[in-house]
């Protein structure tokens, strides 16, 4: 175990250094909100400019990586996500805090994707998954330790903003003093929903309602938990806790859904996620155990189902498509939690601070209606014919590069492939022969011989 880490301790330090100022920097934003006198709607925006801006870093972050290389870019994002948090200080105003959110958003997203680029080229193929269980272990400990390191002090003061912007500019540190080599280029996606519907209905239409309740949970729960007059320490718990309980849970759901129809079992998931809320709406606990219980199985339920739709998807794709299918369903979970955080955060200004569990109640109803319904209309994959299960950090949404990271070593080839192949189409040049050093480097490591085109000399 020492010897598979010890290569790939700086790229996890630097994980961990960027996970510890996001958990910062995600539950200072709504609770110093708050303070401020912002309305839940605008808090609300907040979730959904983090959305936006990380869709579009999934989606356009190899282009800038391809230009200017992996340090490069690492550096940059890191550098804008510092500045991000320190202006959302400076200008204490929901309009010029949703536009940074997003800027953050993009930022991360970005610097998650290099990271995990590097680490998926320096895993060997036979040790991926312990190296992706690894790496998600370091980053769930990383974030919680950053929400609740904001138990310690004042939140209306400046220290809970400057502390972020110095950890993400420590984040660089790791990769920019690396001796080795840039890895392969980060895997590009696309939306194509056609194909998607035409693959699983099912899974496009529940991992919306997904990014749904997944992203207003995410932006307010913690403005929900000041509501109720929880005390700062059991905010970042109930903020916190349902992520490590919905980490916990995926491996048994995983057992089940491996064995059932999927769908029945994503079903099942969603009628736990219903019953907590409904046990919100109705019951409005306000005792501190009582809230972190349910909100415990309310992120149990919620943090599980995001992993069985990838894997129901896979169980129907065609052979060599996974990771596309995985990447396309990312982009839509990330439309959807564009759309949550801003539903929620109108419901609760309209209906007090249950609304935010009415937004997730009614995605939690239709993806019960909708899976029932499809149930009926389709036979469920033979268990022979599944794809595996793995499961996914859930923390503030996966990349591309996650998936990829969790691949096995024969879809990792077929991704290198489809690489090497789309930089012989690109043409020559400094940029080309970097990633096409970097590919043949990636195809060595998986012990595989890199192909060469022949109009290369």
């Amino acid at each position: 175990m020492v010897r598979q880490i010890l290569p790939i301790s700086a790229l996890l330090l630097g994980s961990a250094l960027l996970l510890f100022a996001g958990g910062m920097n995600v539950l200072i934003l709504p609770m110093r909100g708050t303070f401020e006198g912002f309305s839940a709607a605008s808090l609300g925006l907040l979730g959904s400019g983090w959305a936006v801006g990380y869709v579009l870093g999934c989606v356009f972050m190899a282009r800038l990586v391809a230009r200017v290389g992996h340090i490069r870019s690492f550096s940059v994002m890191a550098a804008f996500a510092a500045i991000a948090v320190l202006l959302s200080l400076l200008i204490l105003t929901p309009w010029a805090w949703v536009p940074l959110r997003a800027l953050s958003g993009f930022c991360f997203a970005g610097a998650a994707m290099i990271v995990e680029s590097w680490l998926g080229e320096r895993a060997e193929p036979q040790s991926r998954g312990r190296i992706f269980g690894i790496y998600t272990m370091v980053n769930l400990a990383a974030s919680t330790a950053g929400q609740l390191v904001l138990t310690l002090g004042d939140t209306t003061g400046i220290v809970f903003f400057v502390l972020p912007a110095i950890f993400y500019c420590l984040a660089l540190v790791p990769t920019a003093i690396s001796s080795s080599a840039s890895p392969r280029p980060l895997a590009r996606v696309s939306l194509d929903l056609r194909a998607l519907w035409r693959n699983s209905p099912v899974a496009v239409f529940a991992v919306f309602c997904i990014g749904i309740s997944n992203g207003a949970f995410g932006t307010l729960s913690a403005v929900y938990a000041n509501e109720v007059g929880l005390h700062l320490t059991a905010v970042a718990l109930f903020a916190s806790l349902p992520v490590l309980a919905g980490a916990l849970s995926q491996v048994p759901i995983g057992l089940v859904s491996d064995r059932m129809d999927r769908r029945l079992v994503l079903v099942l998931v969603a009628v736990l996620a219903l019953v907590a809320d409904l046990a919100f709406i109705f019951l409005r606990p306000d005792g501190r155990l009582e809230n972190l219980v349910m909100a415990s199985v309310f992120g149990a339920a919620i943090y599980a189902m995001y992993p069985i739709i990838i894997a129901h998807a896979n169980d129907h794709a065609a052979e060599g498509s996974a990771i596309q299918v995985s990447g396309g369903l990312l982009m839509v979970f990330g439309l959807g939690s564009i759309a949550g955080p801003m539903a929620a955060g109108y419901s609760m200004a309209a209906f007090g601070q249950t609304g935010l569990f009415v937004t997730s109640a009614v995605a939690h109803v239709l993806i019960i209606l909708f899976g029932a319904i499809r149930m009926s209309m389709r036979a469920p994959v033979h268990e022979a014919e599944k794809a595996a299960f793995v499961t996914v950090p859930q923390g503030r949404m996966a990349t591309p590069e996650t998936h990829v990271l969790a691949a096995s070593p024969e879809e990792a080839e077929e991704i290198i492939a489809a690489e090497e192949d789309r930089l012989a189409e690109e043409g020559t040049g400094p940029a080309h022969e970097a990633a096409a050093a970097a590919t043949a480097a990636v195809a060595a490591a998986t012990e595989r011989p890199p192909r060469v085109s022949e109009e290369e000399p």
